[in-house]
Formats: C-alpha cells, sequence, structure tokens
C-alpha cells in the first residue's frame, strides 16, 4: 500500500536511467507515481505493467513525461478512470509506439487530458473489448 506522494518525483531528470523498477503495488494513493520518471529521456525499459486496477487521484499524472526513448508503454489494466489518473501520462514520449489501456470510462479532460500528447504519430494501441 503507498501513501500519498510517495513516489512523487522520485526518479525526475535521471537522463541516463534505461530500465525502470517493477512497481508492483496494487493499492495506489492520490500523486503517488507523480512525474516519477519525467525526463528521464534514456528509459527505454519501463515497468511491465502498472498492476492496480484501483486508481487514485493523480496516480500516474505525468509519471513519464518527456521520456523520448519509451517505446512500449506499461499495461494498464484498470477498467475505471478517476480524477487526473493518466493525464500527460505519456506527454512527450515522442517514440512511444504501443499502449495497451483496459480502461472502459469514457476518456475526457478530468481522466486523460493530454494523455498522449506529442507521442509517435504511428503504432499499436489494444483497448478494452468493451469500451467505444
Amino acid at each position: 500500500t503507498l501513501t500519498e506522494k510517495c513516489y512523487q518525483h522520485m526518479f525526475s531528470d535521471c537522463t541516463s536511467l534505461i530500465t525502470a523498477p517493477e512497481l508492483p503495488a496494487t493499492t495506489l494513493a492520490n500523486d503517488c507515481y507523480n512525474f516519477m520518471f519525467s525526463y528521464c529521456t534514456s528509459l527505454v525499459n519501463a515497468p511491465t505493467e502498472l498492476p492496480a486496477t484501483t486508481l487514485a487521484n493523480n496516480c500516474y499524472n505525468s509519471m513519464f513525461y518527456g521520456c523520448t526513448s519509451l517505446a512500449i508503454a506499461p499495461e494498464l489494466p484498470a477498467t475505471t478512470l478517476v480524477t487526473s489518473c493518466y493525464n500527460s501520462m505519456f506527454f512527450g514520449c515522442t517514440n512511444l509506439a504501443y499502449i495497451k489501456a483496459m480502461f472502459t470510462t469514457t476518456p475526457g479532460r478530468s481522466y486523460n487530458k493530454d494523455w498522449v500528447n506529442n507521442v509517435k504519430a504511428t503504432g499499436t494501441f489494444v483497448k478494452n473489448s468493451a469500451a467505444n
């Protein structure tokens, strides 16, 4: 179980970080991973999955912001989005070409504003079969 803001900015600007640690937490707290890997421009290997299925406000907000070497996003199994949970999560990940997100919540500014802004123009997006 995580606490509010516990890993916020933990690796921000670590430009030599290539592989992120696995993040096995299934119970999140507000802002827990906010900007955690932002501007880690050498980050190639994100965690395979972010396994939490119950999200918290701002939990993944800007988590990979500006990670220009990241090509594959961690799998996102949560089906219900909450306030700002995915906002700017992959903003500026210009090499990102694969995302698997299982949410069925209708996307919107309250949940995932700019979450894939400035990612690679082509690639694969896998969605929940129940999502519109």
